[in-house]
Order: structure tokens, then C-alpha cells, then sequence
């Protein structure tokens, strides 16, 4: 455990969202601990270090408990309505010695050859679920998508994994579509039409953290 970042936290009282604003507002993520069979813990850590630790793609901690050290590993961060603040954390008990399943982010590399002709790149997957070490989850997936031509596609079972990764993702999950421009709205134009009125669809507001949380313990 020494080549792992220790997170320096603090108890918490088990509350709703009023107890969680206090701590946010102390510059304190309030987040759960849980796994191998043992009660939650409640705890609160500093957001600032915290999510320094994030931006660098570390997601295996330890932490003082009060059942004493514990491996830990970062399984969800819940963020606000606008998408920019976290709000909670979600922390899973860890041996060193397990295998786990984790979601981890796609590193697009390169610059498809399609684009020189045209064509646009849509990224419909940007993350990969694989079972993994604990002790080796990779930050990042590369694809490499240089060799793109414009009607070419990517599936999740064509991305090369990092040694000892095993996919869990449908293979053939459609990742990355290499396409023509589709010019459906110039074309209405054309013909005197007005193009349709998007939708807007409300975002439904998150979730309370701590209920968010529980559901995960049951």
C-alpha cells in the first residue's frame, strides 16, 4: 500500500442532503464506504486534494477507518444538476489480491483519415467496462483511430486491452463511427422548409447522495 495516496478522512453523521450541503460548504465531499461484508462507513474528505488525486486518474486509495487501514476503491462521484461540482463519493473496500469490474475512460489517439476527406468522427461509447487486477487499473484505454475512413467503424471487441484486462462491454458495442456530413438540415432549407424544432428534454434533477448511496449497500 505505500505507492498509494493515503486520503486524510473524517466520521460523518449519517444524514440527508442538509448535513451534506454543511460539509460542502466547509470545502468537505461527503462520501460512503463500503464492501467485504462490513457495516458503511459514513466519512467526509477534503475536495480540494481529493479530486486533484481524481484529475490525475487514481482511483485506489487507503484510508484510516475505524475498523483501521483499509484499500479503497473509488467506484462513483456524484455531481450536481450543472455537471461541475461533485457532491458525493462512493468508495468500495478492496483487497490488493482481487480482481474488479470497473468502467474506464477511452483515449481517442490520432487523426482518422477520413476527416481529411470529409468525413465526421462520432465517439459513441468514451468508456469500456472491463474486469481488471485492482492493482492495475489502467487511467485510460487508447484507440487508436488513424486508420479511419470515412463508412469505417470501431467495435468495443476490436480496442486492444491492457495486458490482464478482460472486456465486459458487449463486444460488439458500436465505440467509434467514422461518417459523410449529413446535410439534413441545409436540404429542408433547400426545398422551403423549416427545419424541425428540437425537443428539449429537462434534466431530471440527481438523486439525494445519501439515498444514492444506500441503494448501492442493499
Amino acid at each position: 500500500m505505500s505507492d498509494m495516496i493515503s486520503l486524510k478522512v473524517e466520521p460523518r453523521e449519517k444524514g440527508g442532503s442538509k448535513i451534506a450541503a454543511r460539509l460542502r460548504k466547509t470545502g468537505k465531499v461527503p462520501a460512503v464506504v463500503y464492501g467485504h461484508k462490513k457495516e458503511p462507513a459514513w466519512i467526509s474528505l477534503e475536495t480540494r486534494d481529493f479530486l486533484k488525486e481524481v484529475h490525475l486518474g487514481r482511483r485506489l486509495f487507503t484510508a484510516d477507518l475505524k475498523d483501521g487501514k483499509q484499500a479503497l476503491l473509488l467506484k462513483d462521484l456524484q455531481y450536481d444538476f450543472m455537471g461541475s461540482e461533485v457532491i458525493h463519493a462512493d468508495f468500495m473496500r478492496v483487497d490488493l489480491n482481487e480482481r474488479v469490474i470497473v468502467k474506464v475512460p477511452l483515449e481517442l489517439r490520432g487523426q482518422a483519415k477520413g476527416a481529411a476527406h470529409g468525413g465526421i468522427l462520432d465517439e459513441l461509447l468514451d468508456h469500456l467496462e472491463i474486469e481488471c487486477p485492482v492493482v492495475e487499473i489502467p487511467a485510460t484505454i487508447p484507440v487508436i483511430v488513424r486508420d479511419l475512413e470515412v463508412g469505417d467503424t470501431i467495435n468495443a471487441g476490436q480496442i486492444t486491452l491492457p495486458a490482464n484486462c478482460v472486456l465486459k462491454t458487449d463486444p460488439r458495442a458500436l465505440v467509434i463511427n467514422c461518417h459523410e456530413v449529413v446535410e439534413a438540415v441545409a436540404a429542408e432549407e433547400v426545398a422551403g422548409e423549416a427545419p424541425a424544432t428540437p425537443e428539449v428534454i429537462t434534466e431530471r434533477a440527481p438523486k439525494e447522495e445519501e439515498g444514492a448511496a444506500e441503494s448501492k449497500e442493499k
